[in-house]
């Protein structure tokens, strides 16, 4: 999940110091240099765990609505609900009283920015990827991502996309959404849609979902899902290299824009495990402008 978000240190403060993320890779949007590009995820950054900013100073709120991603849902291990609520009290994050969807544990709450996310508890037992500095124990951890919520006017279109191309299997509708599945047995298994005919169209701004990405191994597996799109009616980009990753996007009919990146060449292909998120990263096209990148870029502390 990619978001706009609001200052880069409050953002940093927030992922890092009261969700436990690790900051994997400290660099800048390719498309406009004067802001970052952060990246969260667990030790080693592994595809399904990461969040990512663009954070702006500036600008107007974001308004969740239709033809947008609105919600993140985050997993965390069964039994640590009363941690986080705990966690949430104490750094005085804004969240609501805790439900039971589905069978799971879920708290919604909102990052300063006001971007939407839950926790929701896991039910495998799955094993963190922890680092060293993290500030929340491994047995409490957020694993990674576990699903993620869209607000479309209609149904119909955006299902065929999601069922009838990518692949995903129409579990139903449960407590008013209806859901979308993979079986693949890792996280980030769900989409759900919430329709809304009459709503608002959400509007791009701090807090808001910029795009939601989806996993393939390498450039080959890419290439297929770009045909296959293409043949379908879809306007695909060309492939965009990300340096850590190789990445597709098009939009689905509701208008979320969605992305195709590859697993590979992954986040040590310029840092050590030890060091990820430490430096500024600039791809080969940003190096001969690193200084004056670096001199208009906010300087940010570590929490």
């Amino acid at each position: 999940m990619s978001a706009i978000s609001g200052p880069a240190q409050e953002n940093l403060d927030f992922y890092t110091g009261v969700l436990g993320l690790r900051l994997v890779k400290l660099t800048v949007n390719y498309d406009d240099p004067t802001a970052y590009h952060l990246y969260y995820g667990d030790g080693l950054g592994n595809p399904g765990t990461l969040l990512t900013f663009f954070p702006y100073p500036d600008g107007h709120p974001g308004r969740p609505g239709a033809g947008q991603a609105t919600v993140t849902q985050l997993a965390i291990p069964r039994d640590s609900m009363s941690y986080w609520i705990e966690r949430f009290r104490n750094s005085e994050v804004d969240f609501d009283r805790p439900t039971t969807r589905e069978g799971k544990e879920t708290v919604r709450f909102r990052a300063p920015d006001g971007l939407l996310l839950e926790l929701t508890t896991e039910r495998s037992g799955r094993v963190v990827e922890s680092w060293p500095e993290a500030p929340v124990p491994p047995s409490k951890a957020i694993i990674g991502i576990a699903g993620i919520t869209l607000v479309e006017r209609g149904l119909c279109a955006t299902r065929n996309v999601l069922e009838g191309i990518l692949g995903f299997r129409y579990v139903g509708e449960l407590s008013g959404r209806h859901r979308f599945q993979t079986d693949s047995g890792s996280i980030g298994q769900v989409v759900d849609i919430v329709v809304d005919p009459e709503g608002l169209g959400g509007r791009q701004g701090h807090g808001s979902v910029h795009h939601i990405a989806f996993r393939v191994a390498d450039a080959d597996s890419q290439a297929g899902w770009k045909t296959l799109l293409a043949e379908n009616g879809l306007t695909v980009s060309p492939v965009m290299d990300r340096n850590y990753f190789h990445s597709i996007y098009f939009r689905e009919p509701g208008g979320v824009l969605f992305e195709i990146a590859t697993d590979s060449p992954g986040f040590l292909v310029d840092e050590t495990k030890e060091t990820l998120g430490r430096s500024l990263r600039l791809p080969p096209h940003l190096q001969e402008s690193r200084s004056q990148i670096a001199r208009n870029l906010p300087r940010l502390e570590f929490p």
